[in-house]
């Protein structure tokens, strides 16, 4: 599939939203509660949560089907919330592609969107957060540089769930 990717901004929020909720669903369903995931993607994925990203500085690539601009993945540059953040770093929020594109690399390429931002901002690290159940999402982290930092725990619905905290230098702050 050929796609392109751009950056996001208040009139993608409900683009962001939908294909949000969309790949978290798809990347968990069968592994987490389905109530818990729905009523994750109700909460985290609303529109409201990206306007709120975005009115705070937060930095959004959108990734589109080439062909008839339907969104397809996503990654969010944010300020850090996890655990062994420091000053200088940010975090990946988010990076999530529908699986029919995976492999083709434009995971790749929004993590390119992601780093260069992070860097072109003076970060010293981008961060981010991933269940340490998702061997697949883990060693294409590794693959771009992230080593694990830390651990923490992420709750979906009335459970938490471990997950691990990698980080990426980007060089000298």
């Amino acid at each position: 599939m050929d796609w392109q990717i751009r950056p996001a901004g208040q009139d993608d929020i409900g683009r962001l939203a939908l294909v949000g909720a969309a790949t978290f669903l798809e990347s968990f369903a069968g592994i987490l509660d389905g109530a818990a995931i729905v009523e994750h993607c109700a909460r985290q994925h609303d529109a409201g949560v990206y306007a709120r990203y975005l009115q705070a500085g937060a930095s959004a690539w959108l990734a589109e089907a080439a062909e008839g601009g339907a969104p397809i993945g996503y990654a969010l540059v944010t300020a850090p919330d996890l655990p062994g953040a420091e000053p200088g770093d940010l975090e990946l929020k988010r990076i999530y592609t529908l699986s029919r594109c995976h492999g083709g690399g434009l995971g790749a390429a929004l993590m390119r969107h992601a780093v260069d931002r992070a860097a072109a901002q003076g970060a010293s690290r981008l961060l981010l957060g991933v269940y340490g159940q998702n061997a697949r999402a883990i060693a294409f982290y590794r693959k771009q540089g992230f080593e694990q930092i830390g651990e923490r725990r992420f709750r979906v619905g009335h459970r938490d769930y471990d997950d691990v905290v990698l980080a990426r230098p980007l060089g000298v702050a």
